[in-house]
């Protein structure tokens, strides 16, 4: 039966999730420079609205609709036919499928929009929107049919993914890491110039929306007003505050004072880590998740930034790619019927068979999204040149781009 009570907190949800796209962009707004603060906002903005149509088209049917041998949706639910009032009972049985399409598509927005943070301040627009066509179709789709769909290949096997740590996370991590080597470094780290954040209190403000819409995003992933979803908003807050204490505690030990940026950057280390878990999870869990994702999160920054030549420019995989990893594979150790009858129990309650299908999910989805991202952007490259020249970026793209400034010169 459909639920009142359902329908209302899935809007709710639906709403917080929507408000973390532009959430992204003044977080990604304030880490890059000033001269590239509104094309980095707009890239966040004008990604959400081009995802709406493509989920509406095909999207949604190529990862809900009917299966074809676990690997693709077909095009029965094409142009959302037959997707309307009525519940689907494989997808929120009290919930109409049109809300289902509606809160499924603020993840299907933000999943490429995570992307761009490792290849900001050189892209040019128009190849970017290409490729996020391109993305959202090849990668996301089959991904979150896999796992998502009921007959996806990877949900009979015994994945768990509540809210998207493999197929949002990890999917985007990975394919941030396969642009990063694809559209190369920037200019001026090329030249080894140190490299500030435009606009620090935009990066808290970005995080801080981050934060209250991940409510949403995972409690909202019940698609039910019940007591997962009550666990899943419990255990949201509670990896994020470990994961921002974690990395505090590291950046405090080793560079001798606690940075402003990296709290921020921290807390959302543990929004993506928790994301898998949330739903499945008893809360002494979900810290243990943070505070693990916390340090390693940014273990990983510091190494690819000294050690590699890989210019991630806001370290997208360290934080999404190896949080989404970290609670992926916690997922097959810690989750536990008593939190959500319908999961499994994990390798701590003696469950072998969840945590391979944990490391299978995480392992396929991971190369399926690098490989695939690496081919679709030396494609366009081909006839949409992906990077914008030597002086457009030292002008930087706001202007270049966009004709417009961030600040006007007398700022």
């Amino acid at each position: 039966m459909i639920s009142s009570s359902d329908i209302s907190w899935v809007m709710v949800a639906t709403a917080l999730v929507m408000f973390m796209t532009p959430g992204l962009g003044f977080f990604y707004g304030g880490l890059v420079r000033r001269k590239n603060i509104l094309s980095t906002i707009i890239q966040c903005i004008v990604i959400f609205a081009i995802v709406s149509i493509v989920w509406a088209l095909w999207g949604y049917t190529l990862v809900f609709g009917p299966s074809i041998g676990g690997f693709i949706g077909s095009l029965a639910n094409f142009g959302l036919n037959g997707v309307g009032a009525a519940a689907n009972p494989n997808y929120g049985p009290t919930i109409p499928e049109l809300l289902q399409f509606a809160f499924q598509l603020k993840f299907a927005a933000i999943t490429p929009a995570l992307i761009i943070g490792a290849f900001v301040e050189r892209i040019r627009f128009k190849s970017l929107l290409i490729f996020i066509i391109a993305w959202s179709t090849l990668i996301y789709s089959p991904v979150a049919h896999w796992v998502w769909n009921v007959n996806g290949w990877l949900h009979l096997l015994g994945t768990l993914d509540f809210a998207g740590g493999i197929v949002i996370h990890a999917a985007a991590g990975l394919s941030a890491l396969a642009a990063a080597l694809v559209i190369g470094r920037r200019q001026d780290v090329e030249n080894h110039e140190e490299m500030k954040p435009g606009n620090i209190p935009y990066v808290i403000l970005g995080a801080s929306i981050l934060w209250f819409g991940w409510f949403g995003f995972n409690a909202g992933s019940a698609l039910a007003a019940d007591t997962v979803a009550v666990y899943a908003l419990v255990n949201t807050n509670l990896a994020a505050a470990a994961a921002a204490v974690s990395w505090m505690a590291v950046d405090w030990m080793g560079k001798g004072r606690p940075s402003v940026v990296g709290l921020a950057v921290g807390a959302v280390c543990g929004l993506a880590a928790v994301t898998p878990a949330s739903g499945y999870v008893a809360p002494w869990a979900a810290i243990l998740i943070g505070m693990t994702a916390g340090v390693v999160s940014n273990l990983v920054s510091n190494w690819r930034a000294s050690r590699l030549k890989v210019d991630d420019t806001l370290d997208v995989f360290a934080c999404h790619g190896v949080g989404g990893i970290i609670g992926s594979l916690a997922t097959g150790l810690f989750a536990t019927v008593a939190v959500n009858a319908t999961g499994s129990n994990g390798l701590l309650y003696g469950n072998t068979n969840l945590f391979f299908a944990q490391f299978v999910g995480v392992v396929v989805v991971g190369a399926y999204s690098f490989i695939g991202t690496y081919v679709i952007l030396k494609v366009i490259n081909i006839f949409s040149p992906l990077r914008v020249t030597p002086d457009e970026e030292r002008k930087g793209l706001d202007l270049v781009e966009h004709g417009e400034e961030a600040y006007s010169q007398q700022d």
